[in-house]
């Protein structure tokens, strides 16, 4: 009987290294990226986007500076690296071999709509320079890495801000072009709205960010955050004087940590005309009263780089397990491919004995109760010689197969971190049993 669990979700989020994050980074994308990792039947793929930070910092000390930030504050928000994958951009070097793949099916056309690049275009007109003036090929190319960035892990759902979904878009384009061109790949992401904190803004009113130098730090201390909070932008009204919520950044501020009840007592204070100093008091302690917890544990973290490395490289670790098979897939699609291998494929070999040791080995892929796929390969007896651990969809089991078949023995040590351990018997047997069935293949096709 089939499962009735609902197949895995896979979520992907990541923050660039440029700085230290801010209360918009948490509202936004880290508290609830750590939510979601917590639920049932949720793949969860947090990473740091280091080379998105090339592109607008050439300050090397404040990229390492940040990225060590940033890690701390997953931690310290909560995140779980045991139950999910938490790495650095640059420690996955897939990513930007697909970054060029992708480059090659995406048009000119689509990255001249890129907001950010129409941007500064806008920016020179309006100074009557030339368009492309301090436009880098990398803000250019911006949208492809951050294709790449959610393709390269097939992510359904991509936690970003209202701003942001243009980027998604932009991948599902590209996906879909490549799965054209080169058969189905690639899973096209949805972008996931949180409208009522979509984007926060900072001190001015504005968006929260570190372009506009209006950010409130995140794991600020407790004195620095209630003078950043007083700082707030707000009108000239009177103490008494009745307030609009419209509007104000001061209100979608507090919306952002409150709960229904707060906020609508809020909402009618200001009604009422609760001074601004009063508000934004109630802001300060609000806030506080969910950071602080954390703030220590953040502190620790920040102190101990060395376990925080550490970290990440198994992130690392876990996240190439994943993208290096793919990589050899989406290599081996658009023809880079091993030429003896291709050569081999015209010439004559003689078949495979049907009594020989593996010949009849074969695989065996299924669901289990779990809701996870996962795939044995069998002797000619019906032995167990492989076992897979789980996969989120049988097109990931199904592309782990064929990386067995293709690259057979190398393929053991490639995979190893999907496949449950075997002993030096079993390997030298699995081994045989590849190079049989891959001979068998090749005599069927010669026929």
């Amino acid at each position: 009987m089939a499962s009735s669990s609902p197949k895995p979700v896979r979520f992907l989020t990541g923050i660039t290294t440029s700085g230290t994050p801010h209360l918009g980074n948490y509202v936004g994308s880290v508290r609830p990226s750590v939510r979601f990792s917590r639920e049932a039947h949720v793949q969860s793929f947090y990473f740091l986007a280091d080379y998105h930070a090339l592109i607008k910092v050439d300050e090397p000390a404040r990229i390492q500076r940040s990225t060590l930030e940033i890690a701390a504050t997953w931690l310290a928000c909560g995140l779980d690296p045991q139950r999910v994958t938490f790495y650095r951009q640059s420690d996955i070097p897939e990513i930007p071999e697909l970054t060029w793949l992708l480059t090659c099916v995406t048009g000119k056309g689509l990255l001249n709509r890129a907001h950010a690049y129409k941007a500064q275009v806008d920016k020179n007109a309006a100074r009557g320079e030339d368009p492309d003036a301090d436009v880098s090929a990398g803000l250019f190319m911006y949208p492809v890495l951050m294709g790449a960035d959610i393709l390269m892990f097939n992510a359904h759902k991509v936690p970003v801000g209202r701003d942001q979904i243009q980027h998604i878009e932009m991948a599902r384009d590209m996906g879909q072009r490549f799965n054209h061109l080169y058969g189905e790949h690639f899973t096209l992401p949805d972008a996931e709205i949180d409208d009522a904190v979509a984007t926060l803004p900072g001190l001015d009113g504005r968006k929260m960010s570190k372009s506009y130098d209006n950010t409130i730090p995140l794991f600020a201390p407790r004195a620095q955050l209630q003078k950043l909070i007083a700082g707030i932008v707000t009108d000239s009204r009177a103490p008494g004087e009745p307030k609009d919520t419209e509007g104000s950044a001061l209100f979608q501020i507090y919306q952002a940590f409150a709960d229904a009840e707060e906020t609508e007592a809020l909402r009618r204070a200001f009604a009422e005309g609760i001074s601004w100093g009063d508000a934004k008091q109630r802001l300060f302690e609000r806030i506080d009263r969910e950071i602080a917890p954390m703030r220590a544990q953040y502190e620790s973290l920040v102190n101990d780089p060395a376990q925080i490395e550490k970290i990440l490289l198994a992130g690392a670790g876990k996240a190439r397990a994943i993208s290096h098979p793919f990589m050899a897939e989406l290599r081996h699609a658009v023809g880079l491919r091993n030429l003896a291998d291709a050569g081999n494929r015209g010439a004559a070999r003689p078949k495979a004995a049907k009594s020989a040791k593996g010949a009849r080995a074969s695989f065996k892929q299924y669901r289990d109760k779990d809701g996870l796929f996962y795939f044995k390969l069998l002797d000619e007896h019906g032995s167990q010689l492989l076992q897979s651990l789980g996969f989120a969809s049988p097109q990931d089991a199904g592309r782990a197969i064929g990386t067995l078949k293709e690259q057979r023995g190398a393929a053991l040590t490639l995979l190893a971190a999907q496949l449950e351990p075997v002993d030096n018997a079993n390997m030298r047997a699995a081994t045989d049993a590849l190079e049989a069935l891959a001979a068998e293949a090749m005599g069927d096709t010669n026929d």
